[in-house]
C-alpha cells in the first residue's frame, strides 16, 4: 500500500501523526542546557525514541529518574547484549555495574553506533544519578544490582526450560516493573505495587520483544544469542535457526503461536497494576507500553513474517495510542480489540488453539467485567474513511510544516 492508500485507509491517524511529530520536534528544543542532562535526554532519544515521548509528561523529578533508571539498564544491557566480549570479562563488569554508576570516571567501549556513545560517555549518565534524591538512587542501585547479577548468570547459561525464560525474562524486565513501582512509589504519587503485578508487566513487555526480535537476534554477529526457550521450540524443531527456512514455516509459526500464548499469561495482571494507579502522567507512562505489546502480540500471532522481517504496528497507530490513551477504559478497550484481532487468527488446528482461546477469553472476560468498554475514547481498529476528515488532516500537516518555518524567518 503506498503512502496515499495509507493515509486514505487510516486517515483518523493522520492527526495523531502530526501532533506526535510536534511533540517530537518540542523535546528537541527543551534538551536541558547542562552537558550531562543534555547528553542524558538527547540519548534517550536516540536509544528509544517512543520512550523518550512517553518519559516526558512525567513531573520534573521522577521525568529525571526515569531517564537516569532506563539508561543505566540500557548501558547494563548494552554489555550484556555485545557478543564479541569475553565471558570471562563480560560477567565481572555486569556483577559489578551497580558500583560504576556512582564512579564519575568510569567508562567500558563495547556495543555499536549510539550504544558505543553511550557507553564511552557513561560518566555524564553517573553524573545526573549524583544529583538524584538518595531515595531514587537508592531505588536504581538496587534494581542495577540485582539485574547485573542475574544477566552474569545467564552469560553461562542457556534458557533451556519455560521456569528459565520466565526467570531470564525476571531478571530483565521483571526488575525493571519493580524499579519502576519504587520510583513512582518514591516521588509520593503511587502506592508500592505488588511485585508479582510490577514483575508481569516487565515480562509481558520483554516476551513480546524476544518474540518479535527472532530474526534480528538469531543473525546476530558474530553470534546469535536466543532466549526462546528450548522445552518450547524443540517441540518444533531440532534446531533454533531452522525456523528461518522456508520449508520450515508450519512448524516456525506453530513455535511462534506457542510463544505468544505463552506471553499472554501476564495480561490479566497488567491490567491490574494499571487500574491501581492515581498520576495521570505515570498511568499513561506505563499504559502505553503495554497497549503496543498487546498490539504487537495480535500482529505476530500465525504470522510467518516474523521469520522474514520486522513485524510491527503502523507508526499512525502508534502515534494514535500515544495520543489518545487517558483512562483504564482506553486501556480496557485496546486489549479487548487487540485480543480480539488475535481470537480472528487462530486457526483450530493449531497445537495450542484451546489454551490460546482460554488466555484470549480470560483478558476479554477481564475487560467486560470492568464495566468500561463502552466509555474509551481510543479505538485501534480504525473508523470509516471521511473526506471532509482527510482535508482537515492534510490543512493540519501543511500548517504544522509552515510553522517551523515561519519561527526561523
Amino acid at each position: 500500500m503506498g503512502m496515499l492508500g495509507t493515509v486514505v485507509a487510516y486517515s483518523e491517524e493522520v492527526y495523531p501523526l502530526v501532533k506526535l511529530k510536534l511533540a517530537a520536534d518540542r523535546i528537541r528544543r527543551q534538551i536541558p542546557a547542562e552537558p550531562h542532562w543534555a547528553f542524558s535526554y538527547s540519548m534517550l532519544q536516540k536509544v528509544s525514541r517512543s520512550f523518550a515521548l512517553v518519559i516526558q509528561q512525567l513531573g520534573p523529578q521522577l521525568r529525571n529518574a526515569v531517564c537516569v533508571f532506563y539508561l543505566v539498564l540500557r548501558a547494563l544491557d548494552t554489555v550484556e547484549d555485545d557478543t564479541s566480549i569475553p565471558s570471562d570479562i563480560k560477567v565481572p563488569i555486569l556483577q559489578n555495574f551497580y558500583r560504576h554508576i556512582y564512579d564519575r570516571e568510569w567508562h567500558f567501549s563495547c556495543g555499536t553506533k549510539d550504544y558505543k556513545v553511550l557507553m564511552d560517555k557513561l560518566h555524564l549518565v553517573s553524573i545526573a544519578f549524583l544529583e538524584l534524591d538518595r531515595s531514587y538512587q537508592e531505588a536504581i542501585e538496587d534494581i542495577t544490582k540485582r539485574m547485573g547479577a542475574g544477566m552474569a548468570k545467564f552469560i553461562c547459561k542457556e534458557v533451556e526450560t519455560t521456569d528459565d525464560y520466565d526467570e531470564y525474562c525476571h531478571y530483565v524486565a521483571g526488575l525493571v516493573g519493580l524499579g519502576l513501582s519504587k520510583l513512582f512509589h518514591a516521588s509520593g504519587s503511587e502506592e508500592l505495587a505488588p511485585d508479582n503485578l510490577s514483575n508481569s508487566m516487565g515480562l509481558f513487555l520483554q516476551k513480546t520483544n524476544i518474540i518479535r526480535d527472532y530474526l534480528e537476534d538469531i543473525n546476530e554477529i558474530p553470534k546469535s544469542r536466543m532466549f526462546w526457550p528450548r522445552q518450547i521450540w524443540s517441540k518444533y524443531a531440532n534446531k533454533l535457526e531452522d525456523f528461518k527456512y522456508v520449508e520450515n514455516s508450519t512448524k516456525a509459526v506453530q513455535c511462534l503461536n506457542d510463544l505468544v500464548t505463552n506471553a499472554l499469561i501476564h495480561a490479566e495482571d497488567c491490567l491490574q497494576y494499571m487500574s491501581a494507579l492515581k498520576d495521570l502522567s505515570i498511568f499513561r507512562f506505563a499504559a502505553i507500553p503495554q497497549i503496543m505489546a498487546i498490539g504487537t502480540l495480535a500482529l505476530c500471532y500465525n504470522n510467518v513474517e516474523v521469520f522474514r522481517g520486522v513485524v510491527k504496528m503502523r507508526r499512525g497507530l502508534t502515534a494514535k495510542v500515544i495520543d489518545q490513551t487517558y483512562s483504564m477504559s482506553d486501556v480496557y478497550g485496546a486489549f479487548y480489540e487487540f485480543s480480539s484481532l488475535l481470537k480472528s487468527k487462530i486457526d483450530n488446528s493449531d497445537p495450542n488453539a484451546s489454551l490460546t482461546h482460554k488466555r484470549v477469553d480470560a483478558i476479554q472476560k477481564a475487560c467486560i467485567s470492568s464495566g468500561l468498554l463502552n466509555k474509551r475514547s481510543l479505538h485501534v481498529s480504525g473508523s470509516k474513511f471521511h473526506y471532509v476528515t482527510l482535508l482537515t488532516m492534510v490543512v493540519f500537516l501543511l500548517v504544522a510544516m509552515l510553522i517551523p518555518f515561519l519561527l526561523h524567518k
